[in-house]
């Protein structure tokens, strides 16, 4: 009985074993099955494609463009306002003069105020369309790769200046860690720069 009852309790070991190990095969398998996350580091790919080149250089020239008009106007009004001093107060030439002067004046405030809402609004423009297209690129790689999941990886830019950038550092850099996920920034700029022209009018 002693004998039997020994036999059926290795038996039942070697049973239980056997589930534990084919268990564990399983979970092996279901885990060589997870498809690897992809990541992108949107600033970077934003700051190195180059549609970003291109557009800095247009930029730069029109920046450069409206500083020397609001120059030539500061020259102008100050130029009118030394001839006012050397015309009679009252005469019709210095009423003239002033007229224009005072003219002059609110076309240079005018541009000083509208010219930074244009760039700002100019590169919220800009800016707004090549990340739209950052997402296409990103969501047709990851079709292509299979990717169940892409999270944007930009690293944060240290010293960080101010506390509202911190702030806002801290709300939105949500990958703090991505060893083994698959870096697909390379490839999504290499997309961009085939489509250059796109951004560029």
């Amino acid at each position: 009985m002693k004998i039997k009852t020994a036999v059926l309790g290795c038996l039942m070991g070697v049973v239980v074993l056997l589930l534990v190990h084919e268990y564990s095969m399983a979970q092996m398998k279901t885990n060589d099955q997870v498809m690897p996350i992809g990541i992108v580091d949107v600033r970077r790919a934003l700051r190195e494609c180059k549609a970003t080149e291109k557009y800095k250089e247009r930029t730069n020239a029109e920046n450069s463009k409206m500083a020397a008009e609001e120059e030539q106007l500061s020259r102008e009004i100050q130029a009118l306002a030394a001839g006012l001093r050397a015309l009679k107060p009252g005469s019709s030439d210095h009423l003239k003069q002033y007229k224009e002067y005072l003219q002059k004046q609110n076309d240079l405030k005018t541009m000083q105020e509208f010219n930074p809402q244009q760039k700002a609004l100019k590169h919220q423009q800009w800016t707004q369309e090549l990340y739209k297209e950052i997402l296409r690129i990103t969501k047709v790689l990851a079709a292509e790769k299979r990717l169940p999941l892409v999270l944007g990886s930009d690293e944060p830019e240290f010293p960080i200046q101010r506390y509202e950038e911190l702030a806002m550092t801290l709300s939105t850099h949500k990958v703090l860690y991505s060893n083994g996920c698959l870096d697909l920034t390379d490839e999504v700029i290499a997309e961009l720069d085939k489509e250059e022209s796109k951004f560029i009018n």
